[in-house]
């Protein structure tokens, strides 16, 4: 046994440090979560208000335009299809609103960020190992510091999503710069590029194929954060898992688990068709 007269706790000194936080800055959790939920609630109603047939439509033309395949084009529409059958196409929409809001506030926060690592080797080395950090923690971790600062709703589910959902766009931004290459960089300089034009007409767009899969990886993870976050009252059809959970309800969360995987698939589907036709000019 290890001896208990030497144990030390940071646990009380972590409470007491978000407690005065969510004091002190309560006015800015106010504004923040007031625009986030404004934000959230405008873009619910805006996929909610767009036909379900007019869904699958727009989402058969992009998978043709990506693959020319008639299999892979028919796919995503019938899966989609099978959601509005099990009844759960309004859900889907809360879902898919919660996911996009996250993902924008993710991209927002982690493609600066990144570039940010790839001109700085003193912030690759600072922000590396916080990032590790965050990739290695238990996704349920999140909720707790979000819960306590926002309370329980959709605001907490979008925080503790970004916060899970960061570190592949911010790694794979980073990399995408770093990996440009020199020869390509000093031509543009011969030239008389400055650095602002060097990013801006040469780094980013060649470093696109791996900023594009970083969103791919980073709208995956926010997708499956948002079933989590169900915990903490983010609603959506994760909400509807939890409580078919919760009432040993297996043809319920069947139901509500594979309109789950069917956006999975179809949102990855998507965007790694982005990634493809970026790889591929003309396509």
């Amino acid at each position: 046994m290890f001896p208990s007269d030497i144990e030390f706790h940071v646990a009380p000194y972590i409470s007491d440090f978000v407690k005065w936080i969510t004091v002190a800055w309560e006015p800015f959790f106010t504004a923040f979560s007031n625009m986030v939920l404004g934000m959230l609630l405008q873009i619910e109603h805006i996929l909610v208000a767009i036909p379900w047939w007019l869904w699958i439509i727009a989402v058969t033309v992009i998978a043709w335009r990506q693959t020319h395949e008639v299999v892979k084009t028919i796919m995503p529409g019938l899966l989609l299809f099978t959601v509005g059958i099990f009844g759960f196409w309004g859900i889907a929409m809360e879902t898919l609103g919660i996911v996009i809001v996250s993902v924008i506030i993710s991209l927002l926060l982690g493609i600066p960020l990144g570039i940010a690592m790839a001109v700085s080797d003193r912030c690759n080395t600072l922000v590396t190992p916080i990032l590790d950090a965050m990739q290695t923690m238990p996704s349920f971790v999140y909720l707790i510091p979000a819960l306590m600062l926002f309370g329980l709703g959709k605001v907490p589910g979008v925080v503790a999503t970004v916060i899970y959902a960061l570190p592949p766009v911010v790694r794979l931004t980073n990399l995408g710069i770093r990996q440009v290459s020199s020869s390509v960089q000093e031509a543009a300089l011969a030239f008389g590029a400055t650095s602002w034009q060097l990013m801006k007409e040469v780094r980013i767009p060649l470093a696109m194929p791996s900023i594009l899969a970083g969103i791919n990886q980073t709208t995956m993870m926010a997708l499956a954060m948002v079933v989590i976050a169900s915990m903490i009252g983010a609603g959506g059809l994760g909400e509807v898992v939890l409580i078919c959970t919760n009432r040993i309800d297996v043809g319920g969360g069947f139901e509500a688990g594979w309109a789950i995987v069917v956006l999975a698939i179809v949102i990855d589907r998507l965007t790694q068709g982005l990634v493809r036709r970026w790889d591929t000019p003309g396509v």
